[in-house]
């Protein structure tokens, strides 16, 4: 009893020289690792696909946007509410909502893909900061949970409200966006069957589809030729399939949809169903 309790009396000694951060502190360290989970998800999504990925944090978060009211007199919305996102009743499947965050501020990220190719070349990783943002992945229900979730993702679900001419113009520029990607080769190491080398890729960008929900919207389609030795040219992986993600508008907000597996025939009704959502949320309404 007496050990026990000078350890209490050491404990509490030590503490009296602990420093502890302010709560406006924590809540932006709990903020970062929720960003830093939703991105690793969508980090092993892309790995699957064989692509290579980078990674740009976002800049300081700039006070949130003016938003445009619909009515006179009638206060313009401002927070992006979860219902404002896709909910599990609109899959076909039976899932659960984790890794999910909402934030001030943070670039208009299509793809950490996209990211990468654009900062590799000495470009901006974006064209426009939101000043609101929510995310969310959706994971397929299964009895029992268990602590390794990721390999169950299967939608990725970004919302970010700008201006009302931002929203607008992000389209207009969207194609000057993809431009500089249109054939981008990355290099990196790799190791494959007891063999290492270095290894190129070509991605390419391209929208495939226009104007079939919201305000505006895109279906963007990333391919990756197969990975190839630089030294030898020879073929060091397999190749992997095109991969597509939506981008929508609704009045000021925009989200970024991708589906893990699906058609693109099934990301665009979900993308359908995603911006009747955004309509809770964006300003003018719906």
């Amino acid at each position: 009893m007496r050990d026990d309790l000078r350890f209490v009396e050491r404990v509490r000694r030590e503490l009296r020289d602990v420093r502890w951060p302010p709560p406006e502190e924590i809540r932006a360290v709990a903020r970062r690792r929720t960003r830093r989970n939703v991105l690793v998800a969508t980090v092993l999504l892309a790995l699957a696909g064989g692509s290579a990925v980078a990674f740009v944090a976002p800049g300081p978060a700039p006070a949130p946007p003016a938003a445009a009211s619909a009515t006179p007199g009638v206060p313009p919305r401002t927070e992006i509410t979860p219902d404002a996102l896709l909910q599990s009743a609109d899959l076909p499947q039976r899932t659960t909502v984790e890794l999910s965050e909402s934030g001030l501020g943070g670039d208009v990220v299509v793809s950490s893909q996209l990211t990468a190719c654009r900062t590799d070349q000495g470009l901006p990783a974006s064209l426009v900061t939101a000043g609101l943002s929510r995310s969310q992945a959706l994971l397929r229900e299964r009895p029992g949970g268990g602590e390794n979730r990721l390999s169950d993702i299967l939608v990725v679900q970004e919302v970010y409200r700008l201006t009302p001419e931002e929203a607008r113009t992000f389209f207009t520029d969207l194609d000057a966006m993809l431009a500089p990607c249109a054939q981008w080769r990355s290099r990196g190491p790799y190791e494959a069957k007891g063999r290492t080398g270095t290894a190129e890729a070509v991605h390419r960008w391209q929208v495939v589809r226009r104007g079939f929900a919201g305000d505006d919207a895109a279906v963007l389609r990333h391919s990756v030729s197969p990975p190839r030795d630089v030294a030898t040219g020879r073929t060091v992986g397999d190749a992997s399939a095109p991969t597509d993600t939506a981008v929508v508008r609704v009045g000021d907000l925009i989200t970024v949809l991708f589906l893990k597996q699906g058609t693109e025939a099934e990301l665009i009704q979900l993308a359908g169903v995603a911006a009747r959502r955004m309509c809770l949320a964006a300003n003018p309404g719906c």
